[in-house]
């Protein structure tokens, strides 16, 4: 089955047909970097992970790029109140971010270009522009003629005259038309700038991404990325300016997140993250207290177009999941390599493989891939149960480690803590053990829950009792 994806541009789910043959070139938004990364750009930066993962599993080579703004309003008004130099402040957040990407299993991008470093080319882009007619200089700022685009709008489905009468444009008398953007900024007291033919400056937002786009992908590329609250302006803006330069169509697919939104505990009505609410869950807070595949499940569960909930209650419910995720890579007990129950676990094998796949080209349908994974989970556990080891046990468990590795779940538990606390857990199973025999079933009990407040849950079975921490 051929890969298929949800395009922004025509509206429709298709399959996926690249530039070059078995090559795909993929650019995506990234962050501005002006404060602390918190979980919805994880959840961005999670999704074209897996949509990368998947691609080269399906056998493409993907040539990655994901940019970071540095020079920004936003950037320059946080270190003036920190009265930091903003290219350092910039460049902090940027290491702490790749960083906690790192914590998060992401694959690193082929290139991470920053707008600091694109200032000849995005220079070279707009005087392109100028040439053609499309754009024009106005007082040390140079803007782009949107009248020039005939088809400005087909991304984000807005036509132009209804925008000019129904949107609040900036006003500068100094625009040909209250819909032209900026593609240079001259330079204001106190900011960083930089020398260009229309006087020191710095470049607008959406000029960043085409340039970067072009140094590094081409002219035109496969797929781009981003939150779909980028949909308009900046991606409709990218096109513009990137097809009036080349007179070629700038991606053939466009792919768009949802947002996360945050559910209430009090009120359990959804709510935007913002700082004026106090409720932004930074990055770097949520993988103080969770497993970084406890954030990828919770990605998974949904489909990415979706808007993504998140609340305590959900990453708890998703800790749970992942120990159940672990469940199937404890050894087996048995050693049975065939009769019907390894018959079953090898069936399992492959029905779970060809279900993980099909949900994900169908538009990575993750949340359909992730029930597959749970089912051979538990295919593995019945197995084990039943007695099957040796070869088609650890090929089975080997499936597992594979399409979980499709998705970026490393399962790989941490052994340091439990390996701590493994000679003392293990005495509290023999007596809890020994209780049981004599029938002391309240004492008994009162083990097992107090293992279960300290992290540590038990499974019985005939062929003994198998104990996990949660930290692990």
């Amino acid at each position: 089955m051929a890969i298929r994806l949800h395009n922004t541009l025509t509206k429709r789910v298709e399959p996926l047909e690249t530039i070059e043959p078995g090559v795909v070139r993929m650019y995506v938004c990234g962050v501005t970097v002006y404060d602390d990364a918190h979980i919805g750009h994880a959840m961005s930066a999670i999704v074209f992970d897996i949509v990368r993962r998947h691609l080269e599993w399906r056998g493409y080579r993907v040539r990655h790029i994901v940019n970071f703004t540095d020079v920004d309003d936003k950037i320059i008004a946080r270190a003036n109140a920190l009265s930091r130099n903003p290219q350092d402040l910039a460049e902090g957040y940027v290491r702490d971010f790749m960083a906690q990407l790192a914590a998060l299993n992401v694959l690193p991008a082929t290139e991470y270009p920053r707008a600091t470093q694109t200032m000849t080319e995005i220079i070279a882009f707009i005087e392109g522009l100028i040439a053609k007619g499309r754009a024009y200089a106005a007082g040390g700022d140079v803007y782009f003629r949107v009248r020039t685009a005939p088809d400005y709008g087909k991304l984000s489905g807005r036509a132009l005259d209804e925008m000019l009468s129904g949107t609040r444009f900036e006003v500068d008398a100094r625009k040909e038309s209250p819909a032209d953007f900026a593609l240079w900024k001259a330079a204001k007291p106190g900011e960083p700038a930089w020398p260009s033919p229309w006087g020191a400056g710095r470049p607008g937002w959406h000029i960043e991404c085409s340039a970067m786009n072009m140094k590094y992908l081409g002219e035109q590329i496969d797929i781009h990325g981003g939150g779909n609250d980028l949909i308009f302006p900046h991606h409709e803006n990218e096109i513009a300016q990137s097809e009036g330069l080349t007179g070629k169509l700038f991606a053939r697919c466009w792919l768009h997140n949802g947002m996360l939104e945050l559910v209430n505990p009090k009120t359990r009505e959804v709510e935007k993250m913002s700082k004026s609410l106090g409720n932004v869950v930074t990055l770097a807070s949520f993988l103080e207290r969770y497993d970084a595949d406890v954030f990828r499940l919770i990605v998974l569960g949904s489909h990415y177009r979706s808007p993504l909930t998140y609340n305590e209650d959900i990453a708890a419910d998703n800790a749970r999941k992942l120990e159940r995720l672990l469940t199937a890579l404890a050894p087996a007990t048995g050693a049975a390599a065939s009769g019907p129950a390894a018959d079953a676990l090898a069936q399992a094998a492959a029905t779970a493989r060809e279900r993980f796949g099909a949900a994900l080209d169908d538009d990575l349908g993750t949340s359909g891939a992730l029930a597959a994974l749970f089912d051979l989970v538990r295919a593995i556990n019945t197995a084990r149960d039943a007695g099957v080891g040796v070869a088609p046990f650890t090929q089975a468990q080997g499936t597992l480690r594979e399409l979980a590795g499709v998705v970026g779940l490393r399962l790989a538990p941490s052994t340091s803590q439990a390996q701590d606390i493994a000679p003392f857990v293990e005495l509290l199973i023999e007596t809890r053990t020994a209780l049981r025999q004599a029938r002391q079933f309240a004492l008994a009990d009162r083990i097992r829950a107090g293992l279960v407040e300290l992290g540590v849950t038990l499974e019985d079975s005939s062929a003994g009792t198998r104990w996990k921490s949660r930290s692990s």
